[in-house]
């Protein structure tokens, strides 16, 4: 309770077809969910959130099951590597779909920094309904409290969320962000490095701990963001804004089809670890269905009634304030910049 106050109190300082059916071969790819029956399935770019491990796998679910083609989607994944460069894409049109963590995206175009403000992009629906950024390390490196993180490395990718909500984190959390050091790494290597102890932590998603206690083969510790930013979405569907605006009823289709394979990877987390490995060959489908498992709770608000993919404009706004509180954007940013609250599933 005192977290959750400190925070409040901390806030109030501060204020996306047609739809086609080729005739397929599968039992689900028949002429029954065709509208148009001839036409053809538009191609799209969707980059998974950071590499290919199992929190990314209900894309794959979604194509697999064929939940983007009866949506008039022939859907081309890629592996992304964190939400600053997932932006880039997206603005520079590589990609068409991608998700991000909504606070990456709320810096990026904030200008966080003092950097130049990103435009061009816009949210369309919630993966997770609250943050999974952390601080990730293990056991017996020297770190079990975020007080600890003083003196010590961490590498994350350039641009992930982890990394540039550090400063709002620890003025929380009561660390001197000055004495923290962090290094560049990508999301292939991450673990290894972690593993190997060449640095003491890393930037990851609190979902991301069966998978280094696969590898490193001792137990993680986590310092999850959330206990002290519990206002903060997880990660969000992202399209570009002229995407979205060109093509609303498109952006609602594909974000149905992309939802769909969430739910039922949440609900069925060992079926989407093996469809998972069916596209990705070195998948470990154990540690990719308990990444899954562990993020069901992020995924369900825990507020009845809210659905899966809905995003508050209230709560959007808190964070705003937060990160502004925090001296990390500065003021006029507004919740409408960056989610098309039309296109939200259920607005």
């Amino acid at each position: 309770m005192h977290r959750r106050t400190f925070t409040r109190t901390f806030v109030a300082a501060a204020l996306a077809t047609t739809l086609a059916a080729a005739a397929g071969c599968s039992d689900d790819a028949d002429d029954k969910g065709a509208a148009g029956g001839t036409q053809a399935l538009e191609k799209v770019t969707y980059l998974t959130s950071f590499g290919t491990f199992g929190r990314d796998a209900f894309a794959y679910v979604a194509k697999e099951k064929g939940y983007f083609r009866d949506a008039g989607f022939d859907v081309e994944i890629k592996p992304g590597n964190g939400s600053g460069d997932n932006v880039k894409s997206i603005v520079g049109g590589q990609a068409q779909f991608v998700p991000i963590d909504l606070t990456g995206g709320l810096l990026a175009a904030g200008g966080s920094g003092g950097a130049p403000k990103i435009t061009g992009f816009t949210a369309v629906a919630a993966i997770q309904q609250r943050t999974m950024a952390a601080i990730m390390s293990l056991d017996g490196y020297g770190i079990t409290t975020p007080k600890d993180l003083e003196g010590k490395t961490i590498a994350d990718t350039p641009g992930s969320v982890v990394r540039n909500l550090f400063p709002t984190y620890a003025k929380l959390a009561n660390v001197d962000a000055t004495k923290v050091k962090f290094e560049n790494g990508t999301a292939q290597t991450l673990f290894g490095t972690l593993a190997q102890h060449k640095v003491d932590g890393i930037g990851q998603f609190v979902v991301g701990k069966p998978t280094i206690e696969g590898i490193a083969k001792k137990p993680a510790v986590l310092l999850p963001y959330s206990d002290y930013l519990q206002d903060l979405y997880g990660n969000v569907l992202i399209t570009s804004s002229q995407y979205a605006k060109d093509n609303p009823d498109k952006v609602k289709k594909f974000t149905a089809a992309l939802l769909k394979g969430l739910q039922d990877s949440i609900a069925n987390p060992g079926e989407a670890g093996t469809i998972l490995k069916k596209y990705v060959p070195t998948t470990n489908p154990e540690s990719a269905s308990a990444e899954l498992t562990l993020m069901g709770p992020f995924v369900r608000s825990e507020a009845s009634g809210v659905p899966v993919g809905a995003l508050d404009s209230q709560r959007v706004a808190r964070s705003i304030a937060i990160l502004q509180g925090s001296g990390q954007i500065p003021a006029g940013l507004t919740p409408e910049q960056v989610i098309t609250f039309d296109l939200v599933p259920n607005a």
